[in-house]
């Protein structure tokens, strides 16, 4: 039997396109204010049995290799989104893996930083030819802007959104094909689903996407949105996801500081 034992079914599932258009225009959905899971609090999640470490937090975190301004260490997410996690490592257990979480709920001042500064400089440096509106586009790409009032939170301000992965419980985690937060189409969740060139497609592919099946089928299955355009971003209650899955609303709006 695998050493993934029933979770391998996942492995061979092929991750599906995403929708027409994606994500695209997800902050123009309504959010539920009034609803009872917009009075979740925001909650430790290692108080529920998920780990993990915030990327931006600490020095060691290519490609920035350098603590980002604003960045706190603790990682918290909505109670919602919180206990799906905790059911997506029980099922893990199984196999002796387990989720490992990047970054969840996250502080403008490091949306502001990436979106503003960092990604847009580093694509002048590589694409000196786009125009002021590509270089936005591409930068929304990967990078919500910041949070531009109460009808428009960025995602991970909600407590819905995380990035993560996942990994063996002694350590050492899944090969997921790119780094985490990179910003090109290597990162793009079925990227390896749509790979034709026999020659070019490796065992390395070959196991980056079995194993980015594994994690979107997991998520879903839980409940998750997955954002198509980061194999590790997923949402559950904020705009994105209502997107994504064709909900009348977003049941988070922005949270407060924890």
């Amino acid at each position: 039997m695998s050493v993934f034992g029933a979770l391998a079914a996942l492995r061979d599932k092929p991750i599906p396109p995403p929708p027409t258009g994606g994500a695209r225009g997800y902050r123009e959905l309504p959010i539920a204010f009034g609803g009872a899971a917009n009075k979740e609090p925001l909650v430790a999640l290692n108080e529920y049995g998920v780990r993990g470490e915030n990327f931006y937090a600490q020095p060691r975190n290519p490609p920035y290799y350098q603590t980002i301004p604003g960045s706190i260490t603790t990682l918290c997410a909505r109670e919602g989104a919180a206990s799906r996690l905790r059911d997506v490592n029980t099922r893990l257990a199984e196999a002796q893996l387990e989720l490992f979480i990047f970054d969840a709920w996250r502080p403008q001042a490091v949306q502001a930083f990436f979106h503003d500064r960092w990604l847009p400089a580093e694509l002048r440096k590589r694409k000196p030819h786009l125009s002021d509106a590509e270089l936005a586009a591409e930068v929304t790409n990967y990078w919500a802007a910041p949070s531009s009032g109460a009808d428009a939170p960025s995602p991970h301000s909600t407590g819905g959104a995380v990035d993560l992965t996942v990994r063996w419980r002694d350590g050492d985690p899944l090969w997921m094909g790119s780094l985490f937060d990179d910003a090109s189409p290597l990162a793009h969740t079925d990227r390896f689903e749509t790979e034709t060139d026999e020659e070019a497609f490796s065992f390395s592919n070959e196991e980056a996407r079995a194993n980015r099946r594994l994690l979107y089928w997991l998520m879903v299955e839980a409940g998750f949105a997955s954002n198509p355009s980061e194999w590790w971003h997923f949402s559950f209650g904020d705009q994105m996801w209502a997107k994504l899955r064709d909900e009348p609303a977003a049941l988070y709006a922005g949270a407060e500081a924890p």
